[in-house]
C-alpha cells in the first residue's frame, strides 16, 4: 500500500534502467502520466476554485513538476529529484489554503483525468486510491469558504 506521506526517495534508476514491474512500467511509462497530467491541467485552467491558487500565467510549468513527480514516486526516472530536491509535498503547498472544496475540486479533475487514461480496473484503483489519499493529506484548513460566503 502506498502512503502518501512518504514521498519519493532519491536513488531511482535512470529511465533507461527503469525495472519493467514498477507500476510506472506497467501502467505505460512516461506517455501515461503525460497523458493523465495534461487532462488533469485542462480542468484546472478553468475552475474558479483552483486557478487562482497558480500564479504563473501559462500552467506548463506546474504540468510539469506534477508529472515528474508522479513518475518518480510510481518507479520512473528521478528527475523530479534531480531538478527540485526532495518533494516535500505538504511544505510547498503550505502557503495555499486546501480546505474541502479545493480538495473535492482537485478530486473531481483528477477523477477525470483517470478515467482519461483507460487503465485496467485494477490499476486504475491503485492510481486512484493514492491521488484519493494524497488529496485529503493536503488539506490544511478545514474552513469552507463557500459556505461562509454562502
Amino acid at each position: 500500500m502506498v502512503n502518501p506521506a512518504a514521498e519519493p526517495s532519491k536513488g531511482q534508476p535512470p529511465a533507461d534502467q527503469i525495472p519493467p514491474e514498477t507500476f510506472f512500467a506497467l501502467i505505460g511509462g512516461e506517455p501515461t502520466f503525460r497523458k493523465l497530467v495534461a487532462e488533469f491541467y485542462r480542468g484546472i485552467a478553468a475552475d474558479p476554485v483552483l486557478r487562482p491558487m497558480y500564479p504563473e500565467a501559462d500552467l506548463g510549468p506546474a504540468t510539469e513538476r506534477m508529472t515528474l513527480f508522479l513518475m518518480q514516486y510510481w518507479g520512473g526516472p528521478n528527475t523530479y529529484s534531480q531538478e527540485r530536491g526532495h518533494p516535500r509535498l505538504r511544505m510547498r503547498h503550505a502557503p495555499f489554503r486546501i480546505g474541502p472544496a479545493e480538495r473535492d475540486a482537485w478530486l473531481g479533475h483528477m477523477r477525470r483525468a483517470v478515467d482519461s487514461v483507460e487503465l485496467p480496473p485494477d490499476q486504475a484503483a491503485t492510481l486512484w486510491d493514492y491521488l484519493e489519499r494524497a488529496a485529503y493529506f493536503m488539506v490544511n484548513t478545514m474552513d469552507d469558504i463557500q459556505s461562509a460566503n454562502g
